[in-house]
């Protein structure tokens, strides 16, 4: 079993910047792609970007395009969402996520999760 904990997230306002970060233990030395999710209140969880398990290639939700960027240090075995130019719509619990294969962009692809911090954009 992979854990991962997020960190990171707060009360940010618009047109400010967060990086949050996923810390990985337990099995970590598969070739793991990882990815961001967020989920708002009374909505379904989507995704937001996706990389590659060396980061050769990474792919971002259209809402996020331009603005967020997903990174990953290996040898922390942790997982980074820079986020600029945050918007009110951006507020959500932001999830990160493990899997071996699959869509990158599907959450039923994901072998493991985290349990979420909160990222609040305000006014």
């Amino acid at each position: 079993q992979v854990k991962l904990v997020e960190s990171g997230g707060g009360l940010v306002q618009a047109g400010g910047s967060l990086r949050l970060s996923c810390a990985a233990s337990g099995r970590t030395n598969g070739n793991y792609g990882m990815g961001w999710f967020r989920q708002a209140p009374g909505k379904e969880r989507e995704f937001v970007a996706f990389i590659t398990w060396n980061g050769a290639r990474t792919y971002y939700a259209d809402s996020v395009k331009d603005r967020f960027t997903i990174s990953r240090d290996n040898a922390k075995s942790t997982l980074y969402l820079q986020m600029n130019t945050l918007k009110l719509e951006d507020t959500a619990i932001y999830i990160c996520a493990a899997r071996v294969s699959g869509s990158y962009s599907a959450t039923s692809a994901y072998d493991y999760w985290g349990q979420g911090t909160q990222v609040t954009v305000s006014s």
